[in-house]
């Protein structure tokens, strides 16, 4: 069984044109086998989890209620990328499955607003975020060493409690980074193929075998992003992981989840002033 499919360019030569359209089931396949095994694995054999420590009494104290997580700009940028996201695979894929529109003007565009968000968001978490919050380290490598461990019923100590974000959600993310930019690089040249606003058409751009390597590129990457929205959807929606859901709807997560799941020494959070907490009471009596 192959997985391209190939043609014969007018020169003789033998070039791939795009992927078989089968792996778009096997992603789909695989995106539903993580979350029966991941479900049956939380109902019927995943143990209480162990940290090394809770957070003493006075530092607890000065955890605010609600502890930000997500600001504004983040969240609008997220919501943003997803909807772009649900369209290029709806787009892309619906038609390959027999369900039939005029699909290249909706797709390019979802790929110009993907594009130009996560320029802003690479801008942004640059300069306004704390861009290495979200790479793994060497706590988080230590630490599901300590799991794996744990999990084999092997001796090892408890694990830290997680920073901001778990190492899980940090793979996640890099996956994510590896499938999104090729989709962005080679949909950026592949919009030369097509009437848009950006560029002239010019299908000559590039060797026949350099296109049909790009629309595989192109191919594979966006069948893989099939099953990680799957997975991403799945987790989103678990119960032990709505608070940090609503987190990405309303910026804030408890004070009794961050201390249950978070280390106030990894991921530092202050109460806020009593400045700031006086000037907004006198803004709001003003109203």
């Amino acid at each position: 069984m192959d997985f391209l499919e190939w043609a014969t360019s007018p020169w003789g030569q033998n070039v791939p044109i795009h992927i078989a359209w089968f792996l778009i089931w096997v992603s789909a396949i695989a995106g539903l086998l993580f979350l029966i095994v991941h479900a049956i694995y939380v109902m019927y054999f995943a143990k209480a989890r162990v940290f090394a420590s809770d957070a003493s009494p006075a530092v607890a104290a000065k955890i605010p209620k609600h502890v930000p997580r997500h600001s504004l700009v983040a969240r609008l940028f997220h919501w943003v990328m997803a909807a772009s996201m649900f369209t290029l695979l709806f787009t892309a894929f619906l038609p390959k499955v027999g369900v039939q529109f005029p699909w290249v003007t909706y797709h390019w565009i979802a790929g110009a607003v993907l594009t130009v968000s996560i320029i802003f968001h690479i801008i942004h978490a640059s300069f306004w975020l704390d861009f290495w919050s979200i790479w793994p380290d060497r706590i988080d490598l230590d630490d599901a060493w300590k799991r794996v461990r744990r999990f084999a019923g092997m001796s090892a100590p408890p694990p830290r409690k997680f920073a901001k974000y778990p190492l899980e959600n940090k793979l996640f993310h890099g996956v994510i980074i590896l499938c999104g930019l090729s989709v962005i690089l080679t949909g950026i040249f592949m919009m030369s193929r097509v009437r848009t606003v950006f560029f002239p058409r010019n299908p000559y751009l590039f060797s026949d075998m350099t296109w049909g390597l790009m629309y595989v590129l192109h191919g594979l990457a966006g069948v893989g992003l099939i099953a990680l929205v799957m997975m991403h959807v799945y987790m989103g929606l678990r119960p032990e992981k709505l608070p940090i859901t609503k987190s990405m709807i309303f910026g804030w997560m408890d004070r009794d989840f961050y201390l249950e799941e978070h280390d106030p020494e990894r991921w530092v959070v202050e109460a806020p002033s009593a400045s700031s907490i006086s000037s907004r009471v006198e803004s709001r009596g003003a109203d």
